[in-house]
């Protein structure tokens, strides 16, 4: 198999410039996304292939800023080559750009899961041009510029997690809420924690992952697919109760408030400084509100920092917080940010953390 030629060989690209790579299997469609990314002022096609392998031996050599991948192509697929992708390129993001990208439906949840940093149906031949050209664009150039990498973490200097008995946990407390921030990363991360939670605590848990607000709908059933919980995505007004899940809206920040002896939802879509919608900062700091000390704050993998400030509010009321460790995420950006505040418990796995949760429950508190 030839290997893959840059289609541009001039020097460094300027700092406004997005180098994007497109993979994609059928030459038609590599010609239509070449034409159409290169109209468009700051975007800068690096290379154009027709295989996952192809792709992989080109990040070996070249850097690369956003890769527009395509799911089914012979070989190696695209689901399959993305953990591989984002390994050998560790700064590029990946745009899934797929037919069977439904927006909202699994194989975008699967793929948002393994990394990819967004995704987008694949039209029709003929439907290339116009309101799609614009949005692949937009989303190139957005996801381009983004800039907020986690700086890598040397080994020696990152935190083990400390042995049970010499956490600084009032496990006497019993917990009243488990909040749950995530982004990338978050969705298995996550997973990970459900399935490891003890069935017997009974505690609230609100979850906000970063997530277009048309997947919060399916992201929801999976979700339930996983445990007895109710699950549901957060509505205005919703009584929180016991044994259930509430998942932020992709559309505004999930919040609780008390109404008299009742904690309730409320939806808040405050532009926050972290540009993040949903961000977890609204919702760890209101759990600090109301619950205070019998709030628990899971901070789970993600790109960026949010998350940090909520959760130091909720540590100050006296609320416990962890962190997952670098070694289990895609990126260690936010639990990276709550480890180094030092207002982390215990930086851990998903499944540890779930699994530390079980020392606060009455038959196993410390006497």
């Amino acid at each position: 198999m030839a290997r893959p030629q840059p289609l541009i060989q001039d020097p460094e690209p300027t700092a406004r410039t997005v180098r994007v790579m497109l993979v994609d299997d059928s030459l038609v469609v590599r010609s239509i996304l070449e034409r159409i990314v290169d109209q468009r002022a700051g975007l800068k096609i690096c290379a154009s292939v027709a295989s996952a392998h192809d792709a992989l031996d080109y990040l070996a050599r070249e850097p690369v800023d956003v890769v527009v991948l395509d799911i089914e192509m012979p070989g190696m697929n695209g689901i399959d080559a993305l953990p591989h992708i984002l390994e050998r390129a560790e700064k590029a993001r990946v745009l899934i750009l797929s037919s069977n990208c439904v927006e909202g439906g699994p194989a975008a949840i699967d793929a948002l899961a393994l990394g990819a940093s967004d995704t987008l149906a694949k039209p029709g031949r003929g439907s290339f041009s116009g309101r799609f050209a614009e949005v692949l664009t937009e989303r190139i150039m957005t996801l381009g510029h983004r800039r907020d990498f986690p700086a890598p973490i040397p080994v020696a200097e990152r935190p083990a997690p400390a042995p049970a008995a010499a956490l600084a946990i009032d496990t006497d407390q019993p917990i009243e809420c488990i909040a749950v921030a995530a982004s990338t990363g978050g969705i298995p991360a996550f997973a990970n924690f459900l399935a490891n939670l003890d069935p017997r605590i009974t505690a609230p848990i609100l979850l906000t992952q970063h997530l277009p607000d048309a997947f919060m709908e399916f992201y929801a059933k999976q979700i339930a697919t996983m445990t007895t919980r109710r699950v549901c995505v957060a509505e205005l007004g919703m009584v929180v109760e016991r044994g259930c899940i509430y998942l932020a809206p992709g559309d505004a920040h999930l919040i609780v408030v008390a109404n008299g002896r009742r904690r309730e939802i409320a939806l808040d879509r405050r532009v926050m400084d972290n540009g993040c919608c949903p961000s977890a900062d609204p919702m760890l700091d209101s759990v600090a509100d109301v619950y205070g000390k019998g709030g628990v704050a899971v901070v789970l993998s993600g790109m960026g920092r949010d998350g940090v400030i909520g959760a130091a509010r909720l540590k100050a009321a006296g609320g416990t917080i962890f962190a997952q460790a670098p070694e289990s995420c895609v990126i260690w950006g936010m639990p990276g940010a709550v480890a180094k505040a030092g207002i982390a418990a215990a930086t851990l796995n998903p499944d540890a953390i779930a699994l530390m949760l079980g020392s606060f429950l009455p038959g196993r508190r410390k006497s």
